[in-house]
């Protein structure tokens, strides 16, 4: 018995437009791909003459968002405990205006942290690596460094502490933000015979004014 055999199946063809569209969007993310992995090379990669004519550029794109460092190899690791905290001012309805206490904002993401198998990155390293960038790019006595992303590093920071506090707390709007680091070095085993000041000290950053808070606050207190 001969068997019947209908047409041959024709696979489904983009129209024109379709394929151009999809030609140019493979072109945009290979591009894109392509500009981040050599910026972030160059970013790493050590001083050389291409790295020294952009040195610009490269550091406007990797900063704050895809900073790449290697402290976790590095011989000599950290050895402070810094925790970044934060407090704010705010208005009441009557127009008068309270300061909160300070809330230690490492801590809490520590917290969440602790018996979790999957921390997320914010947890891990928003805090630290922004704190990281800031003293980076300032001195002890919160002035920009004479090369620096001062004013980059200062907004990157004070932005992520007005984000975690909110825009309400204790019946008013938040309308400026104070941030500061508290920093403990970590006590030497007693086998170590080393002795080390363990008080804790604190850097305290000048008062941030929230971008939509209402006028008639200044940024400095």
């Amino acid at each position: 018995m001969q068997s019947e055999q209908g047409p041959s199946p024709q696979a489904a063809t983009l129209s024109l437009p379709a394929r151009i569209a999809v030609a140019v969007t493979v072109g945009v993310v290979a591009v894109g791909a392509l500009l981040h992995l050599g910026m972030v090379f160059l970013h790493v990669a050590p001083s050389n003459t291409l790295s020294k004519q952009h040195a610009s550029a490269v550091s406007d794109y990797v900063y704050p968002e895809f900073e790449q460092n290697w402290k976790l190899f590095a011989p000599d690791p950290l050895q402070q405990n810094v925790h970044v905290q934060a407090r704010a001012e705010v208005r009441k309805p009557d127009g008068s205006t309270e300061t909160t206490g300070w809330v230690d904002l490492t801590a809490m993401d520590v917290a969440d942290m602790r018996h979790n198998p999957l921390p997320s990155h914010s947890q891990q390293n928003e805090l630290r690596r922004a704190w990281g960038y800031y003293s980076d790019n300032h001195s002890d006595q919160n002035q920009n460094t004479p090369i620096s992303a001062g004013d980059l590093s200062g907004t990157y920071l004070n932005t992520i502490l007005a984000k975690r506090l909110g825009t309400r707390l204790n019946g008013g709007t938040v309308v400026r933000v104070q941030g500061r680091a508290a920093t403990t070095t970590v006590a030497r085993p007693s086998w170590s015979g080393e002795s080390v000041d363990t008080t804790t000290q604190y850097r305290e950053l000048p008062w941030w004014t929230v971008p939509t808070a209402p006028a008639g606050q200044e940024n400095a207190s």
